[in-house]
């Protein structure tokens, strides 16, 4: 418990970082949102009253200190281009992008753990070599291109998955026949990531003291395996696991571009389209702060799953 205190303490700082350099950072992109918004023609007095209404006409430390106090209290402004809440157009995208986070995970999950273990038990043998040179394809081969040659194939070639949006019907659910590209094109990197490093652990438990004495006591190749090293293996990948997933939120930006789903990848790339300074912070306020929660919950069971962290 004291331990979780702690580690729920030093998540603190961080997000004032994340939301610090979020802050600031957009406000040092060139370009003037007001005169985007309002054209070449806009009088000064029309845009310095607009700069006025969205508070763009104050000091930088004041519109830090409301911006603060718009976070603290869910209220992260109002977007300069479609004139709704951030935070409701945020909420409104933010479960696309989960569930195409979640379900480029689940793929890469049953794909790497069976061929890295396989890997494993037979290092050196054409299988291993066979998955080492599909796991570097899959490290190659970046979302950008990988997403437009699977629409190509499958979608226009073949006919058999759809080519982008979450559903037919526009509304706020998601159809899996939608889902299986973009979770494709998101979970192949990660999948050649945890293949090599379940190929890695299993590897190094192997060759432990305590899988000799496993066998010696006529324990079956499987029970070995799968009971004892696996198990053991599996704690780092846990915790790579969790890191890789901040990663996936980051790339479902050019994933969801390719595919139009509309998640808060492709939210982000419009607001820095329109110059939307509010829309661009929540967005990526969002991300940040999924990624520093997603890595806070993995580092506390990565402590369940190996006690010896605690100590």
């Amino acid at each position: 418990m004291k331990q979780t205190l702690n580690r729920f303490l030093l998540t603190i700082p961080v997000v004032w970082l994340v939301v610090s350099l979020v802050f600031l950072l957009i406000h040092l992109v060139p370009g003037d949102p007001i005169l985007q918004m309002l054209g070449q023609g806009a009088t000064p007095a029309d845009i310095a009253n607009l700069r006025h209404l969205y508070g763009l006409d104050q000091p930088l430390w004041q519109q830090y200190i409301h911006y603060w106090a718009g976070v603290v209290h869910g209220n992260l402004g109002l977007s300069i281009r479609l004139h709704e809440t951030v935070a409701r157009l945020i909420g409104s995208r933010y479960p696309f992008t989960i569930a195409l986070t979640l379900a480029a995970l689940g793929l890469a999950l049953v794909l790497s753990v069976p061929a890295g273990i396989v890997a494993a038990v037979r290092r050196g043998r054409f299988t291993d070599q066979a998955l080492s040179v599909v796991s570097l394809f899959g490290l190659s081969v970046p979302a950008i291109a990988l997403g437009p040659i699977l629409i190509l194939v499958f979608s226009i070639l073949l006919g058999w998955l759809p080519v982008s949006g979450a559903n037919a019907t526009g509304t706020a659910s998601i159809d899996w026949q939608y889902l299986v590209l973009p979770a494709i094109t998101m979970g192949t990197s990660l999948a050649a990531i945890l293949t090599r490093m379940v190929r890695t652990a299993m590897l190094e438990e192997l060759g432990q003291d305590y899988i000799r004495t496993a066998r010696a006591k006529g324990l079956s190749e499987n029970q070995v395996v799968y009971k004892h090293a696996l198990r053991n293996a599996l704690v780092p990948v846990l915790t790579v696991v969790g890191l890789q997933f901040g990663a996936l939120l980051a790339g479902a930006i050019v994933t969801e571009t390719v595919f139009s789903w509309p998640g808060i990848g492709r939210l982000t790339i419009q607001a820095i389209g329109n110059r939307d300074y509010y829309l661009v912070q929540g967005c990526i306020l969002m991300i940040g702060l999924t990624y520093v929660v997603v890595n806070f919950v993995t580092d506390f069971l990565y402590s369940l799953a190996n006690p010896r962290i605690r100590q």
